[in-house]
């Protein structure tokens, strides 16, 4: 019994300093994981899952991949490819209109138990466990006039039609002042942390930009008194609320969904432009999840395929987004990786480059050219990103002054995804690029 009652009071006590503590400590640096949507759209199941987990755990987790996460729609038990099933679904809610993991695609949730068993399955790997939901309470946790739990209100009292979704139907916009809103974001919350979430992306909130829903759920989470990381999708995130998500979410969609084909990736670099300023420890701008290797198993957009970017547009891809510090959400199947692909999630020095590095920033955006640098402050050196975004047939040169990088005349040069030494770059470093590819340098 007195075992207990410690284990009890060391419980209480953790769960205190969690609520105490400031959100951002939850992602110092950039989230590492996988997410279902690229290889699965709606229609992941938990043996996919666990595929996914198991190869994780045995080969990307000692680089820093962590996070598994379930996306959209798990709780609906006929869902379909290449869309949604938006003519007859069949949810499943509690009695307090919440909605549970399908038990036909999620057997282990029978009787109740929710994703608590998959999540103590990823746990046990040594990895964390997420999940995707829809802003808003249920349309029909709203038809049934369900109650909210804790309170004397029903679903139907806390929504609007105002602002529903406009590609996904589930759910009505909750009406933030209403007597039971803010209970109804508890009620999910303390659900999530029970089952043992520890990252949630919450979808159809930033664009349009839903403060009132986010300042809900902000205070649910930290209510909750678990370090569950927050997303916010999709984008475009307005610039004018850069301020407001910052002090509310772990990390925010810039653009909306990030596909294999070239245009996403330049579409990105430009919308990012603005956004290099807000890229701090805790808080983190979010370049989308990584359309590469095998995707669109039964995915939303085409069918079951490696993805369409070349080689060097793939180097593009991961070499942005590992520079500019975004979280790496890698879409692809994992256990269909193959080594070009794996190649690109486990270089040691670009993944220390994305977890270390600082005052990462813009250098030119112009005639199809793009340079990004930031430095590392526990080793000196200064980090370089070189892109040909040109879609000109002819290689381009692609020139900085070293000057602008605040190092020396004279700078010692290395590739930083091969790991070849360049050799010493005096005053000015050029690079010769073919048309969608670049080069990253560590530069000293």
């Amino acid at each position: 019994m007195k075992n207990l009652l410690l284990t009890l009071l060391f419980a209480a006590t953790v769960t205190q300093l969690y609520a105490q503590s400031d959100f951002r400590q939850w992602a110092q640096t950039p989230p590492m994981g996988w997410n279902s949507w690229d290889a699965y759209g709606p229609t992941i199941t938990e043996p996919e899952v666990k595929a996914n987990a198991d190869y994780m755990a045995a080969n990307l987790k000692s680089y820093g991949w962590q996070y598994v996460v379930v996306d959209i729609r798990w709780f609906v038990e006929n869902d379909k490819a290449g869309g949604y099933n938006q003519t007859d679904p069949r949810y499943v809610l509690d009695e307090y209109g919440r909605y549970l993991p399908a038990v036909n695609r999620f057997p282990s949730a029978a009787g109740g138990k929710g994703f608590k068993p998959l999540a103590d399955y990823v746990h046990g790997k040594g990895l964390k466990f997420g999940i995707h939901i829809m802003r808003g309470v249920p349309k029909e946790a709203v038809a049934k006039k369900l109650p909210i739990k804790g309170t004397s209100v029903t679903a139907d009292q806390i929504y609007t039609t105002a602002m529903q979704c406009e590609w996904l139907r589930d759910n009505y916009t909750v009406v933030a002042d209403k007597p039971g809103a803010q209970e109804y974001y508890n009620s999910i919350m303390d659900l999530y942390a029970s089952w043992g979430v520890d990252f949630i992306k919450i979808d159809d909130l930033s664009r349009p930009y839903h403060q009132a829903e986010i300042e809900l759920i902000r205070k649910a989470i930290d209510r909750t008194g678990r370090p569950i990381v927050l997303s916010t999708s999709p984008g475009e995130t307005p610039v004018s609320k850069a301020e407001h998500v910052s002090t509310h979410a772990n990390m925010w969609r810039m653009v909306d969904d990030v596909w294999d084909t070239w245009p996403h990736l330049t579409h990105l670099m430009k919308v990012a432009e603005p956004w290099y300023a807000y890229i701090k420890p805790g808080t983190w701008p979010d370049c989308d999840m990584i359309p590469l290797g095998r995707i669109s198993i039964r995915g939303e957009r085409g069918k079951d395929r490696q993805t369409r970017l070349t080689n060097d547009e793939q180097v593009s891809l991961m070499t942005f987004f590992t520079i500019f510090r975004s979280p790496l959400m890698f879409g692809g199947d994992l256990p269909s990786l193959d080594p070009f692909t794996t190649s690109l999630l486990t270089n040691k020095a670009v993944l220390a480059m994305h977890r270390e590095s600082t005052d990462v920033r813009q250098l030119f955006q112009r005639d199809g050219k793009v340079a990004v640098t930031s430095r590392n402050p526990k080793t000196g050196e200064r980090y370089l990103a070189l892109f040909n975004i040109s879609d000109n047939k002819e290689p381009a040169t692609v020139s900085v002054n070293l000057a602008e990088l605040g190092v020396g005349k004279q700078a010692r040069v290395t590739n930083l995804w091969t790991g070849k030494s360049l050799g010493k770059a005096e005053t000015t470093f050029s690079v010769t690029l073919p048309a969608h590819a670049s080069g990253l340098y560590s530069i000293r």
